[in-house]
């Protein structure tokens, strides 16, 4: 499990190693273009129901903590995906990954 520390708030935000690995990329991308955008993602089974979205802005302090010593191998369709909600108004959403099997419900 990960964790994205944004500026002071008081609770970072935990994710799968992976998921962090390619949204980092997404907005890395876009902070060093210097642009503004929103992440949002659906709370956790561990959380309290619901969703969650943050304002990234190139002045406000980021860091990305991985658990894995080694760095993921990245789906250039996931982070396509990613970057392609980034871009959007919506910002950007965290969706599964392409391909990837979801639970049976």
């Amino acid at each position: 499990m990960g964790t994205l520390y944004y500026g002071d708030v008081a609770t970072p935000i935990d994710m799968e190693d992976r998921t962090l690995a390619h949204i980092k990329v997404v907005i890395a991308t876009k902070l060093r273009r210097g642009e503004s955008f929103t992440l949002s993602w659906t709370h956790g089974p561990d959380q309290e129901v619901g969703r969650s979205t943050v304002w990234l802005h190139p002045s406000i302090p980021l860091r990305f903590v991985f658990d894995e010593p080694e760095p993921a191998l990245l789906s250039r369709a996931w982070v396509e995906e990613l970057a392609n909600s980034a871009n959007s108004s919506g910002g950007l959403l965290i969706v599964p990954e392409p391909g990837a099997e979801t639970p049976a419900s």
